[in-house]
């Protein structure tokens, strides 16, 4: 199968491309010009670039069937489609749905919406090695359970570590570096949903980028404007700035919202979070059950968490500044964070990137070419992805054509799955997944493995 791509604006911040020309794909790759093409896209007044790369979001669940759930509109990888997102990092924040090795060869038996790799995380594997208890320490013989279970994942082709201190206050740096540490021989990136936020942000980044250095290997703190989005930002900034002079790789991730989502039940909820915050229980919505859309209280707080931890939630304390702030610094690439449970959620999981193409282009923050950059190039490299985020000829036919004029997030809190208004074209391996909004294949993504 050959399309030819014609009269679009490529940009394409790996090779330096910013001008008038072709593209062309054929068999699932860029190819050089010529042929006679199976189907022509006239991309006159469009741009094209590389598909997007979402380098921090959480994959859907395996239903009872064995099968991923990945194909209904309150899919999140659907979502990651509206969007031009062509790959997908998932299992961030040390959690996984499934097996995240066996998660992959699913994704290849069955198709996905878009490709997706997957992150090892560490308290999957520690539940599995025994330790089910987040805020207790594991024992010498769960670490090495855990070590031996990882590295296995590792080799099975997932493309690195991730943790949630965040979630787990009973690890340490020890065991932080015991349980990454295949990472070492691979030479694979760590995340991490780091220990605090807020004022405590500053001794949590340290606890783990000294335990990178220990690790030597690539290391990419998530979604920073949740962590240091409280008047920090200018600080931290600068302290990654430090690490960076003598860390091999390090990047940071942020979604373009100055509200963040988790679970009620999460150790980010635990007592003297309103004081963390300087806020009341009105900064928390309740995104799911009878008091969803109602201004949440201390009673509906107690009683819901107690009875309900899964509940999803959006907690609206973060300086817009900050954010603002954080996509100003060159090595900070967008991601989603995107989760959704029973399709509630965030609306960052249907709006992050058409988000930041739109406002933050459209206000000076970004250029066009830079804001490309941090969702194509620079999560490539992170991860180690060799075949994409560039159309150079034998890249990976993943490709995004979208109208820079009116593409918007559309996407809000009470209607947290819209589509996004804009995105053209989305092409998955060579093959039309999308086209204005309309999604036409969503088995045409696969697994990504390094």
């Amino acid at each position: 199968m050959i399309t030819q791509i014609k009269n679009g604006t490529v940009i394409d911040p790996a090779e330096g491309v910013h001008e008038i020309r072709d593209v062309w794909l054929r068999d699932g790759r860029i190819a050089a010009g010529g042929g006679v093409p199976d189907r022509i896209v006239d991309a006159s007044g469009l741009t094209v670039c590389p598909g997007l790369i979402d380098i921090h979001m959480h994959e859907d669940p395996v239903g009872p069937d064995g099968h991923i759930e990945a194909y209904g509109e309150d899919s999140v990888f659907a979502c990651m489609l509206h969007m031009g997102v062509t790959t997908a990092v998932a299992g961030n924040c040390g959690e996984n749905k499934f097996h995240p090795a066996d998660y992959l060869d699913l994704a290849d038996a069955d198709g996905l919406p878009v490709n997706v790799a997957m992150l090892a995380g560490h308290g999957y594997f520690r539940c599995a090695a025994g330790c089910g208890d987040p805020y207790g320490p594991a024992s010498p013989a769960q670490q090495a359970v855990m070590a031996a279970e990882i590295e296995q994942a590792l080799e099975r082709g997932c493309a690195g570590v991730s943790f949630g201190i965040r979630y787990v206050p009973g690890m340490d740096a020890d065991e932080l570096v015991t349980a990454a540490g295949a990472c070492r021989r691979t030479g694979k990136p760590v995340a991490a949903h780091i220990r605090d936020d807020a004022a405590a942000v500053f001794g949590a980044a340290r606890e783990f980028l000294d335990a990178g250095a220990r690790l030597g290997v690539p290391l990419q703190i998530s979604h920073i404007g949740s962590m240091a989005g409280f008047g920090q930002m200018e600080a931290f900034l600068a302290l990654t700035d430090e690490y960076r002079r003598r860390l091999p790789r390090l990047g940071c991730d942020c979604y373009p919202y100055d509200a963040f989502s988790t679970s009620l039940g999460s150790a980010t909820y635990d007592e003297g979070w309103l004081e963390r915050y300087g806020c009341d229980y009105g900064a928390l919505e309740l995104c799911e059950g009878e008091y969803r859309g109602r201004p949440c209280t201390e009673a509906i707080f107690r009683a819901e968490r107690a009875a309900h931890p899964e509940t999803m939630t959006v907690c609206r304390v973060m300086r817009g500044s900050d954010v603002d702030l954080a996509f100003r610094h060159a090595d900070v690439m967008v991601a989603s964070d995107a989760t959704l449970h029973r399709g509630q959620g965030h609306p960052r999981a249907c709006g992050t990137f058409p988000r930041v193409l739109s406002r933050y282009v459209k206000n000076g923050t970004l250029t066009l070419e830079d804001a490309i950059r941090r969702m194509t190039v620079l999560p490539a490299r992170q991860m180690g992805f060799k075949t994409k985020g560039s159309l150079r000829e034998g890249m990976d036919a993943d490709v995004l054509i979208f109208d820079p004029e009116t593409v918007a997030d559309r996407a809000s809190f009470a209607a947290l799955l819209t589509p996004p208004e804009g995105i053209e074209w989305v092409f998955v391996n060579g093959r039309p997944a999308l086209e204005k909004g309309v999604i036409l294949e969503r088995r045409a993504g696969r697994s990504v493995r390094t």
